[in-house]
């Protein structure tokens, strides 16, 4: 019989890296079993009730089975999407629409069918974690450019960009506006990366699934707005935070060059096919929900705005005004955020009630980068966000008392 001790897990496997927004999740399910009440702001996932619209169609499905769908989603999702970019000003046909899983399932096919093993993208940094374990999946390598939260996590200058690029480059990675920053990307930042993807032919993989949360009067630039790199653009989308759709799994890979489009989809007719549930409460979700795009946008408006203010009163603490998304990255009086978030959970409560957050650190790949930092999403209430805030301030008080 073979010895199971030597059983070795894949090199893959050990490079992937744990998620920063779930790998506290032991210790607040602990938390929890103990009676303690836990305010979460460590993960994205919307309070807002779904649009009754698409509730009323999960509830009214009326079919005897429950059937494969084609593997790149039903067409008349497809061509209701195409009237929901028109909106936005993104001129496209239901070819150019593949449905995913999720958006990251977008992330992945993208990488997948675009990158091959050793290939490097180049990637603003703090980003979305789960970037980095996609990367892995696919053999491709991730090289980082700092942004920092002093400067607001503005794009840095080309420089720094023509210093990373050699001839494994072949991609450049953006999510706008950004999680886990906030930040919405300028005109003059978005024109600055065209230029980098047009020079060095690279793609654009560009994941914009926060668009309907913009913050500013500034206008929302897509990737395919920009002039001259149609065929180099992949445009990743999700249903999942605009109508709060997290649970149904339907994303979308967009992009006019047909090549990547037919390789996407032999990694779609190997997954089978997307969600059907999911693509029937998409679908329903599209037309007829301005009234509740709008109401959730307000609502999103006001708890950026208590949150942001209510850091900003702690002392020590700080968070630049993020423009887009539900997301901010604060700075904190600790030495090391993770062993702070994770002490919220173990030792700490007030009155039966302590806070989640998700440590910075996990959202860059720079080692030291982000140490005293952690991404907040004002996903709660604005009176769960007040109280999480107070509590959030006596946790430090005591923290840093020795106590």
């Amino acid at each position: 019989m073979a010895d199971k001790s030597s059983l070795q897990i894949s090199m893959r496997g050990l490079q992937m890296p744990a998620s920063p927004i779930r790998k506290l999740a032991p210790l607040a399910e602990a938390a929890e079993n103990r009676g303690i009440k836990i305010y979460k702001l460590n993960i994205g996932q919307p309070d807002l009730p779904t649009p009754k619209k698409a509730l009323d169609a999960l509830k009214t499905i009326d079919r005897t089975t429950l059937e494969y769908s084609p593997s790149q989603g039903y067409r008349s999702l497809r061509e209701k999407l195409v009237g929901y970019y028109e909106r936005y000003q993104i001129k496209l046909s239901a070819d150019d629409i593949i449905i995913t899983s999720g958006g990251s399932e977008a992330v992945l096919f993208a990488f997948l069918s675009c990158l091959n093993p050793g290939d490097e993208i180049i990637v603003p940094e703090p980003a979305y974690a789960n970037y980095m374990a996609f990367a892995v999946s696919a053999g491709a390598v991730i090289r980082t450019i700092a942004t920092t939260i002093d400067e607001g996590f503005c794009l840095p200058k080309v420089e720094k960009f023509e210093e990373l690029i050699n001839e494994r480059t072949k991609a450049i990675l953006i999510c706008n506006p950004n999680n886990p920053t906030g930040y919405l990307y300028t005109q003059k930042e978005m024109n600055q990366i065209r230029d980098l993807v047009k020079k060095h032919n690279l793609y654009l993989f560009s994941d914009e699934v926060y668009r309907e949360f913009i913050y500013t009067g500034s206008p929302y630039i897509s990737s395919m707005h920009l002039d001259g790199i149609q065929q180099n653009v992949v445009l990743i989308d999700s249903v999942s935070k605009r109508y709060s759709e997290c649970g149904i799994r339907i994303g979308a890979l967009i992009t006019k060059n047909e090549a990547i489009r037919s390789t996407v989809m032999k990694f779609c007719q190997a997954r089978l096919s997307p969600p059907l549930i999911g693509q029937i409460v998409a679908e329903a979700s599209i037309d007829g929900t301005e009234a509740y795009s709008r109401e959730m946008y307000e609502e999103y408006v006001e708890r950026r705005k208590c949150l942001i203010d209510g850091i900003n009163r702690i002392p020590g603490c700080y968070t630049p005004l993020p423009m887009g998304a539900f997301y901010t990255v604060a700075k904190l009086p600790v030495d090391d955020a993770e062993k702070f978030c994770a002490w919220c959970l173990t030792d700490f409560n007030y009155e039966g009630e302590t806070v989640m957050m998700a440590p910075a650190a996990g959202f860059y790949t720079t080692p030291g980068l982000g140490k005293n930092e952690v991404r907040m999403a004002y996903v709660l209430c604005k009176e769960d966000l007040k109280r999480a805030l107070f509590i959030l301030s006596k946790a430090l008080e005591q923290y840093n008392n020795g106590k």
